[in-house]
């Protein structure tokens, strides 16, 4: 069972998004025209606009021409012209990005955005961790054409520290944090967190796979960083960048009134979210929604309807980039038998219930106080905080329940119910979006 998301640690890192899903049974629209209608870049670590493309072999901008003005380049500095395309890199510390965080006063909040560094400052960086900067050191993140620029991040592989680089005060933010603090409705702040995400992948990848898994040999950089190869010359094992793939699902009832959510013991209190797990080797997507769902809950589910994906890149090191495959569900039967073991608890819950705790939920203050907590940070005061208290009713008492807020795809998944008119959704789907209930 995947540890869903939002510890009582881990929800001090809530992230947002506007939605984008709107589910009208009462304009009479199907939901397969409502899951092909999710925007891919308003989920969280979507979007990259360095991954839209890459370039060709023989292109300055690609990775196998960009690694060879690599190695030219790194011997020279800081003694060198400036190259075309020019290197600007991101730098890791413990999975954290560098970053700075600019514009808070009393009526604005604090936006951070990533502490790019020139090849010439990496050097110094890396010098100053006992490391010498060499062309492997650094994974191809990709280029901004338009900028003339070739992206690359770095890991420090200890606990790094800036104070000041440039004028500006940066520091070592985990990427949960910078999740939470993202402006949903700033682009930049949403595309920056994609890049981290997947700088961040690449890097703990690098890092769990420094041995060969069929010889034990040691592995070595391929293609700027995109591969490893076994050094052993009687293996020679490719090895690529893993990706942990991940159903969660909204369990719904029959009538469509009623959804199923559930919660975990490490959740902070009152927070119900949807259930999640791993796949299985050998299985469908529908079949692990349906396993995990009995598994979990004793439920039965019949039909599986597919919403959207995300990537998520803020799990374990031992799990780099999980990709979250987003369904809705519907329930063959209703009642509940919690797996102890898996969860604290799990309930069916209706509309109202979940419209309410939508509403009462102000993810706006909670992403406010994300940012003021990074500026903190990188002036080297961090304040400590639980943000589970921005989650109250206008009175000053604590809500009832919470949802997890709209940097995770569970948000969506649940928001996108919320908004459906209450009624049968049994109704026959198109062809391809809904899956086999077989």
């Amino acid at each position: 069972m995947l540890a869903l998301f939002l510890s009582s640690s881990s929800y001090q890192t809530l992230s947002f998004f506007s939605r984008s899903v709107t589910l009208s049974l009462a304009r009479r629209t199907t939901l397969s025209a409502l899951t092909m209608s999710m925007n891919l870049k308003t989920h969280a670590f979507a979007g990259n606009p360095l991954k839209s493309k890459t370039p060709k072999s023989t292109d300055p901008f690609s990775p196998t021409s960009a690694f060879e003005s690599l190695k030219t380049l790194i011997p020279v500095i800081p003694n060198h012209s400036t190259p075309s395309p020019d290197f600007k890199v991101l730098p890791f510390s413990k999975g954290r990005p560098l970053v700075f965080s600019s514009g808070g006063d009393a009526n604005t909040t604090p936006i951070w955005h990533l502490g790019w560094v020139s090849l010439a400052d990496c050097k110094v960086l890396l010098a100053s961790c006992g490391v010498d900067l060499n062309e492997e050191s650094l994974v191809y993140l990709g280029p901004k054409e338009e900028e003339d620029l070739v992206y690359w991040a770095v890991d420090l592989a200890e606990d790094g520290f800036v104070s000041e680089l440039g004028g500006r005060k940066l520091c070592f933010v985990e990427l949960r944090t910078l999740m939470v603090a993202a402006d949903w409705a700033d682009q930049r702040a949403m595309d920056e967190l994609a890049i981290a995400g997947n700088a961040r992948a690449l890097l703990e990848w690098h890092i769990a796979s420094q041995f060969c898994g069929s010889c034990g040999g040691k592995t070595v950089p391929k293609e700027a960083g995109r591969r490893k190869q076994c050094s052993n010359e009687t293996c020679r094992k490719r090895v690529y960048p893993r990706v942990d793939p991940v159903v969660i699902m909204l369990v719904i009832d029959r009538e469509n009134d009623r959804a199923l959510l559930s919660r975990q013991s490490r959740y902070v209190p009152r927070m119900w979210s949807c259930l999640a797990g791993f796949i299985e080797p050998g299985e469908s997507l529908e079949e692990a929604v349906r396993r995990e769902t009995w598994e979990e809950t004793g439920i039965e589910v019949g039909e599986v309807v597919y919403h959207s994906s995300q990537p998520w890149p803020v799990g374990p090191s031992s799990m780099p980039c999980q990709l979250m495959l987003g369904f809705f569900a519907f329930a063959k039967t209703l009642d509940i038998n919690v797996d102890k073991e898996e969860l604290e608890d799990a309930q069916w819950h209706s509309r109202e219930e979940v419209k309410k705790a939508l509403a009462v939920a102000e993810y706006r203050k909670a992403q406010r106080t994300a940012a003021a907590k990074v500026e903190q940070i990188c002036k080297g005061v961090e304040r400590s905080q639980s943000l589970s208290t921005d989650f109250n009713l206008e009175s000053g008492e604590l809500a009832p329940m919470f949802i997890p807020g709209p940097f995770a795809i569970a948000h969506h998944l649940i928001s996108a119910w919320v908004d459906q008119a209450p009624g049968d959704v049994h109704a026959k789907q198109q062809a391809g979006v809904s899956l086999s209930s077989l």
